[in-house]
């Protein structure tokens, strides 16, 4: 266990008082490179490569650098070619403010991708609207949250969340619900929106329950939960406590999907691999896309991924971090400039057909319009689509458009 994972809430309110000493101070002026350097633009890459959340993380590393390679291909942005420069943010909170704060100063990057908990985005969040700098986000979290300097391309909650409530409650009928999650802002946010949204919604929470990242010991839990009897089961656990949590509820006799769905909002194909099919399979997940997902664009994408990763499989987070890339290098492209304020107004009503379907940047908000999918894990550990929305998702981080979310961002 990380003690940086403890006191999640505690250390997200205090958090850029904790870190000036080690990011450098409280200067506000715009000190974020051009990253242009030569026939070079460099670019930060920052994502666990170590620690518990490295099974999640390493993948969207590895699609981030293809897309790079194929803009590189094509002959890169403005003439150049982009240089990553990758860092280990090493599941550690403070790790990843302090790597940020390196790529900005010291490498003089152009912007930065990266991040996977809401621990580490909170961490990050203070460095770069203190340096001006630009990160890219991509994966889903619990909203309530925007940046000037952040783009998130990953969910935000009227995009997964809620389309998973919906589903458990509207589509399947589960009214009594338990709540687990990692013991961090991002699960404990997402229950308190879960709470608010079932007391709008006629459903009943039984139980709500968290453990440190990391974490292996869930009998107790799955105990818990046997006792409570709840028709359905909310997950918010991240990183490599999925793999005991499922493999201690199916030895108890809990891992019936039709009896006890689990929702799982943390699991995608590459975690679906390190928790065991037979451990996890039947089980529903939310998220905006699959490995599956139709469409010319996505074929293409996975072909290419798994020509340079043998046995890989594509998953949401890392297919949002590949088009984080390929959005701003399109905002540089129509920009004509590595300049953050150029490129955030490049970026604002941008388009582009990717891997996920049309993916376009909300300029007020900085998240983008995504496609919600429901899917079930199938017995090859791909994941099957049962349900999605219409048409891409307006994002809505503070839920302004749900009257029972009143009250929840103050």
């Amino acid at each position: 266990m990380r003690k940086s994972f403890v006191r999640p809430l505690v250390a997200a309110a205090v958090l850029p008082a904790a870190l000036l000493t080690a990011c450098g101070g409280e200067s506000t002026e715009n000190s974020s490179g051009s990253g242009s350097s030569g026939n070079t633009i460099k670019v930060g890459i920052l994502h666990s490569l170590s620690g518990t959340m490295a099974i999640s993380e390493v993948t969207v590393k590895n699609s981030e650098t293809m897309a790079i390679e194929e803009i590189n291909a094509k002959g890169g942005v403005l003439g150049k070619k982009i240089e990553p420069v990758v860092e280990d943010g090493a599941s550690d909170w403070p790790t990843f403010a302090q790597k940020a704060q390196k790529l900005i100063k010291k490498d003089k990057v152009a912007t930065v991708f990266g991040g996977w908990t809401s621990a580490s985005r909170k961490a990050m969040l203070p460095v770069f609207e203190r340096n001006k700098a630009l990160l890219w986000y991509p994966v889903q979290y619990e909203g309530l949250e925007s940046s000037p300097y952040i783009f998130y391309t990953g969910a935000t909650t009227n995009q997964q969340i809620v389309p998973g409530l919906d589903y458990l409650n509207k589509e399947k009928g589960k009214k009594k619900v338990f709540l687990v999650g990692s013991d961090y802002v991002f699960p404990r946010t997402a229950n308190k929106i879960i709470k608010a949204y079932a007391k709008a919604n006629g459903m009943q929470v039984l139980g709500e329950e968290y453990t440190p990242l990391g974490h292996t010991e869930y009998s107790t839990l799955v105990n818990k939960i046997a006792e409570a009897k709840p028709d359905a089961v909310f997950n918010t656990l991240n990183g490599d406590s999925n793999v005991a949590f499922f493999k201690q509820l199916k030895s108890a006799g809990l891992g019936d999907a039709e009896k006890m769905p689990v929702m799982s909002v943390s699991i995608a194909e590459e975690e679906v691999k390190g928790i065991g099919i037979a451990n996890i399979v039947g089980q529903p997940v939310a998220w905006n896309y699959y490995q599956t997902t139709k469409g010319a664009v996505n074929e293409t994408f996975v072909k290419a991924f798994q020509a340079k990763h043998k046995g890989a499989v594509t998953s949401d987070p890392m297919e949002a971090g590949y088009n984080a890339v390929h959005l701003w290098a399109k905002a540089v492209e129509k920009a004509g400039s590595t300049d953050v304020a150029k490129v955030k107004a490049a970026a604002a009503g941008l388009s582009l057909d990717l891997p996920e379907g049309k993916v376009t940047v909300d300029g007020s908000n900085q998240h983008v319009y995504k496609t919600a999918r429901i899917g079930v894990i199938q017995p090859d550990g791909l994941i099957k689509e049962v349900w999605a929305s219409d048409e891409p998702i307006k994002p809505d981080p503070y839920l302004k458009t749900y009257p029972w979310a009143a009250g929840l961002s103050s």
